[in-house]
């Protein structure tokens, strides 16, 4: 038995890919803070719950070619999540939407939650390895 299909584990592992595909988005965004008429954007964030309780819709059927792949929503985009433009809470003169301190809240928020899920991925394999009489 592969552990790593385990349904904790691909969801771990989708909240990872969502994290880091977020973290671009917010990177392109401190990127463009001063490209006239740019339109700060974020990732829609799926449904991670229903997609633990196995449910579609949260966020699409789950496909994969090779085992090493990470599935990711069908028909989605931007690293296999769907883009939107966030709310403008402040605008420039020239259009810019970008605010820097809101995006290094983003940032940091992103960072600490990818470390969190990776800190839970690591207990998780470690739990089994001990479960399963290996390793602790």
């Amino acid at each position: 038995m592969d552990i790593t299909k385990l349904p904790l584990f691909e969801v771990m592992r989708q909240r990872m890919a969502f994290l880091s595909a977020r973290q671009t988005v917010l990177a392109e965004n401190v990127a463009n803070a001063n490209t006239p008429g740019y339109r700060a954007k974020d990732i829609e964030e799926p449904d991670f719950a229903a997609i633990a309780a196995g449910e579609e819709g949260g966020a699409g059927v789950m496909t994969t070619t090779n085992p090493m792949h990470i599935a990711t929503p069908a028909g989605a985009s931007a690293g296999g999540f769907r883009a939107k433009p966030t709310p403008d809470s402040e605008s420039t003169p020239n259009g810019n939407s970008v605010v820097l301190e809101d995006q290094m809240m983003k940032v940091s928020s992103t960072q600490m939650d990818y470390a969190t899920v990776t800190q839970l991925y690591r207990k998780a394999l470690s739990m089994i390895r001990m479960a399963a009489g290996g390793q602790r």
